[in-house]
C-alpha cells in the first residue's frame, strides 16, 4: 500500500526539528498558510501538525498557533518540564498548586515593597544567604527534624541547585556514588554533568536494600550515598528508624558521605528521625521549596556538616553567586509567618485525596506508593510495554512517564509513574481510568 501524500511532508518536518534546523520554541505556519505553501489540502495540513504532535515534535497552544517542542528528552519518556497543551491532562511531571496561592504572592509583594530597605535587594548578597534569613531556614528546619545552627545552613536556588553544589564541593570525577536503581531523574543528569559513577542498588518496599548496598561498599570505594529516606521519588517508600540506623553505621563505617534529599518529605506528617539528625556530621539535608510551595519559586536551603560550609560557599559562588534576595525574602517570610506549615497541610491533604482517587481508579492493577505522595508507580503486567503504553494515552492527550528517566541500572523496569499533583482535581479519575484500560489492553496484546 503506498504511503499517504501527506506522509513525505510530515517526515520532512520531523527530520529538520530532530536535527535542530527547527528549533525548539520555533512557531510553525498556520494550517492554512502551510496548506498555501505546499499545495495541499487545509485538512492534510491538520493531519500533518497531527502527526508530528502525535509523535511529540509539536505542541499546540490554542489561540497563538503550533511550536517545536523541546526534544531535551525523548518524547513520552522523560519527565517533560515543557509546557503542555490546555487539552492535555499532565501526569508526567508535579508542580502543585492550591486555589489563593496567587494571591499570596501579591500580598507577599506588596509587605516587600512597604517595608525595609528595598535598595538592598538590587546588591549582591553573601553567598550562603543573609544572616537573618539562614537564621529563619534553620528554625524552618529545626521543625521537621533538622536540629542545625544558623551557620551551617545554606540559601540555595531550589533543592536541583543544592545537590549540584554539594556534589560540586564534595566530590570529584570518577567517584563511585551510591544511588537506589529507581532514583530521581535530576540527579542522574547532574552524576553524568559531573562525570560521578552511580552505582545502582535495589529498592525493597521499605526502602533502599541495605544488605546489597553493604555487599558494594565492602567491594568498592562509595564515596557518598544519595537516598530519599522519607517519600521516595518514584516509589514513595518511607525508610523506618531501624534502618536508618544502619545505613548512618554504614557509613560511619566507611566514612562516607550521605546526601538526604528530602524535597517530598513533607508529605510524611510523622516521619522517622532524619539523616542530619541521626549523623549531623555525615549528612548534607537538601530540601527546597518547589514541591509544598511553588516550582517557581527558585529557593533551596543546605544543611551541612560545618567542615563542608566553606567548600559548599565556594560552589555557590561559583554558579550563582547567591539566591536571588527578593525570592530568598518571600521565602523567608513564609517560613516564619506559617504560611508554609499551612501549605504543607493543606498540600498532604491533597495528594492523599488524589491517590485515593486514582487508587480507586486503577482497581486491581498492581501499583506502588505512599497514601499521602503526589505520585505512583505501576509495574506492568506480563506482555505489556511501557512505550506502547505511552503512546496509545499520548493520542488520548495524556501524559505519562515511563521507568527510563528513573532507572540507574542498564536494565530498565517494565513500568510507567503517574505524578498526580498537576493534573485538575476532576480529571484524575477518568484520566487513571485511561492508563489503567492502556495497560490492561496492551498486555492483552
Amino acid at each position: 500500500m503506498p504511503a499517504p501524500r501527506y506522509r513525505p511532508l510530515v517526515d520532512e518536518l520531523a527530520a529538520d526539528i530532530r536535527a535542530g534546523r527547527l528549533v525548539a520554541g520555533t512557531r510553525l505556519p498556520t494550517h492554512r498558510d502551510l496548506a498555501a505553501q505546499e499545495n495541499i489540502a487545509v485538512a492534510t495540513a491538520t493531519r500533518v501538525y497531527a502527526e508530528l504532535e502525535a509523535a511529540g515534535l509539536v505542541s499546540r497552544e490554542p489561540g497563538r498557533g503550533t511550536f517545536v517542542r523541546d526534544l531535551a528528552l525523548p518524547p513520552g519518556h522523560g519527565i517533560d518540564q515543557q509546557p503542555v497543551a490546555t487539552d492535555v491532562v499532565d501526569l508526567n511531571f508535579n508542580y502543585p498548586t492550591l486555589p489563593g496561592q496567587a494571591d499570596l504572592l501579591r500580598q507577599a509583594l506588596r509587605e516587600v515593597a512597604g517595608a525595609g530597605d528595598l535598595d538592598s535587594l538590587l546588591r549582591y548578597q553573601p553567598h550562603t544567604g543573609r544572616p537573618h534569613d539562614r537564621a529563619v531556614v534553620a528554625d524552618h528546619l529545626a521543625r521537621r527534624g533538622v536540629p542545625v545552627h544558623a551557620d551551617q545552613v545554606l540559601i540555595v536556588s531550589g533543592a536541583q541547585h543544592g545537590l549540584a553544589v554539594t556534589a560540586m564541593a564534595t566530590l570529584e570525577p570518577g567517584d563511585v556514588v551510591a544511588v537506589d536503581a529507581l532514583t530521581y531523574p535530576g540527579f542522574k543528569v547532574l552524576a553524568g554533568a559531573l562525570r560521578l559513577e552511580l552505582a545502582p542498588v535495589p529498592v525493597t518496599t521499605s526502602g533502599t536494600d541495605l544488605d546489597a548496598l553493604e555487599r558494594l561498599m565492602d567491594a568498592r570505594p562509595v564515596r557518598a550515598i544519595y537516598t530519599m529516606p522519607t517519600l521516595h521519588n518514584p516509589l514513595g517508600t518511607v525508610m523506618d528508624r531501624t534502618s536508618r540506623l544502619r545505613l548512618v553505621g554504614l557509613a560511619r563505617r566507611h566514612g562516607t558521605l550521605l546526601l538526604e534529599d528530602a524535597s517530598y518529605a513533607y508529605l510524611e506528617a510523622a516521619p522517622p528521625p532524619t539523616l542530619a539528625a541521626l549523623a549531623p556530621d555525615l549528612t548534607v539535608h537538601v530540601a527546597g521549596l518547589s514541591k509544598n510551595v511553588a516550582t517557581g519559586l527558585r529557593v533551596g536551603h543546605l544543611a551541612a556538616p560545618a567542615h563542608l560550609v566553606p567548600a559548599l560557599e565556594r560552589a555557590i559562588r561559583a554558579t550563582t553567586w547567591n539566591t536571588p534576595a527578593l525570592t530568598a525574602t518571600i521565602a523567608c517570610r513564609w517560613m516564619a509567618d506559617g504560611t508554609v506549615d499551612r501549605l504543607e497541610r493543606k498540600k498532604r491533604a491533597d495528594a492523599a485525596q488524589r491517590q485515593e482517587l486514582a487508587r480507586a481508579a486503577l482497581g486491581d492493577l498492581p501499583h506502588v506508593g505512599h497514601p499521602a505522595s503526589y505520585f505512583l508507580w505501576l509495574p506492568l503486567p506480563e506482555g505489556a510495554r511501557a512505550d506502547r503504553v505511552v503512546a496509545h494515552l499520548a493520542e488520548h492527550r495524556i501524559s505519562v512517564s515511563t521507568a527510563e528517566p528513573f532507572a540507574t541500572t542498564r536494565h530498565v523496569p517494565r513500568a510507567v509513574r503517574l505524578a498526580l499533583g498537576s493534573a485538575p482535581l476532576d480529571r484524575i479519575s477518568d484520566a487513571v481510568s485511561t492508563v489503567a484500560a492502556a495497560i490492561v489492553l496492551d498486555a492483552s496484546r
